[in-house]
């Protein structure tokens, strides 16, 4: 029998740990390479738009350097009434966003691009989808809101509260179709655009 073909060179491109943690779950070898773009959002542009364009920026950045790869981009935008809610930074922007939101429903757009680099494809050079998750967030009084922020310090994470940690515990409800979205990739959606792109996810090096 003809020996498999070898798996393709995969690439994360993001510095985030969760969404490195998260890739390492299927079971892939794979290298990092950080992105180096501007990530303002444009003038007018939606939510899910600016998650789109930086995701696929993202991809686009590292496969110009990563010939013969697939490089995978994700980015994610937080929005209260279609608002964008970034990183706060700082402990007193993580209280005033986790106090806006307390008690109500936040979308959060996680945007991932695949692009693949190799010279002879046969599946779409660039694969792009918009995964949204519905969060509710607990109507928590003040003091344990700046409890919760001064044991997790999530002052780098949209929306101030990780639910991979005890921001869970700020939460009311999860709605999403792609669980791990929310922490930055999702991977169901990852997985289809692997097998698209020819990835054996149950290979063995067994005869």
């Amino acid at each position: 029998m003809p020996s498999p073909s070898p798996q393709p060179r995969l690439i994360l491109g993001s510095s985030s740990i969760y969404r490195k943690e998260l890739l390492s779950r299927l079971h892939l070898p794979f290298d990092v390479m950080v992105p180096n773009i501007d990530e303002t959002p444009a003038v007018n542009e939606s939510p899910d738009a600016t998650a789109l364009r930086l995701a696929q920026q993202k991809a686009i950045f590292i496969g110009k350097q990563a010939p013969n790869s697939l490089v995978i981009g994700s980015d994610q935008v937080a929005t209260l009434d279609g608002e964008q809610i970034g990183k706060p930074g700082t402990h007193a922007n993580a209280l005033k966003q986790l106090q806006k939101m307390r008690g109500r429903k936040v979308v959060f757009h996680t945007a991932l691009c695949l692009f693949d680099t190799r010279i002879d494809i046969t599946s779409p050079q660039i694969q792009l989808e918009n995964i949204q998750t519905f969060v509710t967030f607990r109507d928590l009084p003040d003091t344990e809101l700046d409890a919760y922020l001064h044991i997790e310090q999530p002052y780098d994470c949209a929306g101030s509260a990780k639910n991979e940690g005890l921001g869970i515990a700020v939460i009311e409800k999860i709605e999403s179709c792609d669980p791990s979205a929310l922490t930055g990739l999702p991977l169901i959606a990852l997985t289809s655009m692997l097998r698209r792109a020819g990835v054996n996810f149950f290979a063995t090096s067994s005869n």
